[in-house]
């Protein structure tokens, strides 16, 4: 019998994001208009789409605001000093893991051919 691997959705609704964190839909929607970087897509009908980027930038904003207990405007700064730490360049060392990640799954896909 064969199962079909479940792939991860592209998309997620605000309601299944606001379930995921346990927060009002209408809490992600204020918070949107406050982080500048969380921006969902909308469909056709406006609804809005969450991507696996979007999700695990509320992730970072549950954390500062519901378990650290930072302000909004805490969370900002700290958010934007997240941020600004980070530099273009990546570290040779996660560059080197990425790298062999990759390569493992080539060659997991070639034993398959």
């Amino acid at each position: 019998m064969l199962f079909k691997e479940e792939t991860p959705k592209l998309y997620y609704s605000i309601t299944e994001v606001s379930e995921l964190f346990e927060i009002n839909a209408s809490t992600i929607r204020f918070w949107e208009k406050e982080f500048d970087s969380l921006k969902p897509t909308k469909n056709k009908k406006g609804n809005r789409l969450f991507t696996q980027k979007d999700i695990d930038y509320l992730a970072q904003i549950v954390d500062l605001i519901k378990q650290q207990g930072f302000t909004i405007q805490g969370a900002k700064e700290q958010l934007k000093n997240k941020s600004s730490k980070k530099t273009n360049s990546t570290s040779n060392a996660e560059v080197i893991t990425k790298l062999s990640t990759i390569k493992e799954k080539l060659i997991e896909f070639g034993d398959k051919l």
